[in-house]
């Protein structure tokens, strides 16, 4: 088959999350299996600078914006896992130095920056040779294609992902005149949402399937707990809604030819994964002796648990363990963290920011891993932690619960409490404690595949059924 993906990530080039390493995974994982598989995102300044071959075609592309009309040249490269990229170029939307906004706002003109890009996807869609059948949409940067296809009649099979249902791209209704849309789909069974316009509600209406990241969120959103106001419209779709959890690059993450760890290893030299402990501890300077040392990376936002962390911190240090952090977001648990450092010079590091490189080596240094999210589409870090024999602590919820085999590959706690992940942390400090046990968990984490190989048929069943 032949699919055209759109989304506003890919990892390396341009990212904020776990959208963009799907992105990079999954289109190469369908290329792997003969599938002509292609990616369109926006010609961000960081994604010029980064994406080595990237020439611009001949191909440009007229875009009704309102009542604007606005050229799109189409750039295009091969990444590095052989996918052709397509980027959109409009430099007063895209030439800037973040991908949604800056100072912890987002961009005023938002609203028409992705419906711009949507709109550009599907002109691109009509001049490539041969046309892709399947446009698969990613989040509400893209989730107006469907409803363009849809208005236009035009001869494609749409799939949008829900990657976090929690960000929908919700504007003022006078920026529906930006769509040019006819007047009828500014109502209730389209992009009307409370006498404003929601694009992911579009995009879940009008997608001939709509899919998302685990089985376990597939059913939660359905729930007025967890549907984030959107249950309603994804009810009327549930008949069209599958959950299929994400996978990870298992080559890019793979403890025994990771070039940034300090020692490689995998299930049958588990004894190596100290020698990287041992480091990342002189790294940040810290001495716990063979106590265990928790890792957390993670954006620090109230949706990732962070409070919880910070309730058990204090305990599991006064018992002599370590922890490392490496994330930023809310200045207040950047402070907290800060805060913790000082009080425990020696057994608290805290890196705020991301850095690929020490990712690697928090997850292959570490011997717990704390995931404790208030909620959790899917999540990758409890993959990566398992990979690398690094037991995950995780709120049982979403992707984690369905990832996570409690007592097995790593520790589950069910109400999001400071009682409940206590007692997760305080499990897994007995386990780590067994020097029988704890080898033999470890190695069973390592043997699981959370490789997106595993995936791709799932995606072929929904492409198929469509084409």
């Amino acid at each position: 088959m032949n699919i055209l993906f759109a989304a506003s990530e890919l990892t390396p080039y341009a990212k904020t999350g776990g959208l963009g390493d799907v992105l990079a995974a999954l289109p190469a994982a369908l290329r792997g299996n003969g599938h002509s598989v292609s990616v369109v995102l926006p010609l961000y300044r960081q994604l010029h600078a980064s994406l080595e071959g990237l020439q611009h075609t001949k191909l440009a592309v007229e875009v009704e914006l309102g009542e604007q009309t606005l050229t799109a040249r189409i750039w295009q490269a091969v990444s590095r896992d052989g996918v052709t990229v397509f980027a959109i170029e409009r430099d007063e939307f895209f030439d800037r130095g973040n991908l949604y906004g800056a100072n912890g706002e987002d961009y005023f003109d938002n609203a028409a920056r992705f419906i711009f890009f949507s709109k550009a996807v599907v002109a691109l869609a009509e001049n490539l040779d041969p046309r892709p059948e399947i446009l698969h949409a990613n989040d509400w940067q893209a989730a107006l294609i469907p409803l363009i296809v849809k208005s236009e009649q035009l001869p494609f099979k749409t799939v949008l992902t829900i990657h976090n249902l929690a960000y929908q791209g919700v504007f003022p209704a006078r920026d529906f005149t930006l769509t040019n849309l006819p007047g009828f789909y500014l109502k209730p069974h389209a992009l009307e949402y409370y006498g404003q316009m929601n694009l992911l509600k579009g995009g879940i209406l009008f997608a001939d399937a709509v899919t998302t990241v685990s089985p376990g969120y597939a059913k939660e959103i359905l729930t007025e707990q967890h549907g984030c106001g959107l249950d309603g419209a994804l009810m009327t779709r549930r008949e069209a809604l599958t959950g299929i959890l994400n996978g990870i690059d298992a080559e890019l993450w793979n403890p025994a030819k990771d070039k940034w760890i300090a020692a490689q290893y995998d299930a049958r030299h588990l004894p190596a994964k100290e020698k990287n402990k041992d480091a990342l501890l002189k790294f940040f300077k810290l001495s716990i002796g063979r106590q265990p040392l928790f890792g957390v990376i993670s954006r620090l936002v109230e949706q990732k648990g962070i409070e919880l962390i910070l309730s058990v911190a204090p305990e599991i240090l006064q018992q002599g363990a370590g922890l490392v952090v490496l994330g930023s977001g809310d200045a207040q648990y950047e402070a907290e963290f800060k805060k913790l450092a000082q009080q425990y010079p020696k057994q608290v590091a805290v890196s705020i920011g991301f850095d690929e490189q020490l990712a690697h080596r928090i997850e292959a240094g570490c011997d717990i891993f704390l995931m404790p999210s208030r909620f959790e589409p899917c999540g990758l870090n409890q993959f990566y932690s398992m990979r690398y024999g690094t037991i995950p602590v995780v709120h049982d919820i979403g992707g984690l619960g369905d990832s996570v085999r409690d007592g097995e590959t790593g520790l589950k706690f069910r109400d999001f409490n400071t009682e409940s992940f206590g007692k997760a942390v305080n499990t897994a400090l007995k386990l780590f404690g067994d020097r029988k046990k704890w080898p033999v968990l470890q190695i069973r984490t390592m043997q699981q595949d959370f490789s997106w190989q595993r995936r791709v048929p799932e995606y072929e069943k929904i492409y198929q059924s469509l084409v």
